[in-house]
């Protein structure tokens, strides 16, 4: 195995638990420094504020494992069909996208009134 490949893996495995870290310390500060003032909530400790962290990954933003790969497949799928399309069929389906999208969302409603 090269040398330069083996430091790539290394970041890669100690890169995303150093951010979690560092964002859990940055969550602490901020609650500690503004909220007693503001709300008087009391301070909290490093272990609190990391559960406050995946508190709100469960409940606001949730797991998305394998969300990429999913994406991936459904743009090649997309492009799959694209390319299937013969060349009329591809003009028509530009046009009807193009006519879709020219108006912008705020005057979808101007136009159905011309």
């Amino acid at each position: 195995m090269n040398y330069k490949h083996k430091k790539g893996w290394i970041f890669l495995i100690l890169c995303p638990p150093l951010i979690f870290l560092g964002v859990t310390w940055i969550v602490m500060a901020l609650w500690n420094c503004l909220l007693p003032d503001i709300l008087g909530a009391k301070t909290i400790t490093y272990w609190q504020a990391m559960g406050i962290l995946v508190l709100s990954k469960i409940l606001f933003g949730g797991f998305h494992f394998g969300k990429g790969m999913r994406e991936f497949k459904e743009k090649k799928m997309m492009r799959d069909r694209m390319m299937s399309l013969s060349p009329e069929e591809r003009e028509k389906f530009k046009e009807v996208w193009k006519d879709k999208c020219s108006g912008g969302f705020f005057n979808r409603h101007n136009r159905t009134n011309e």
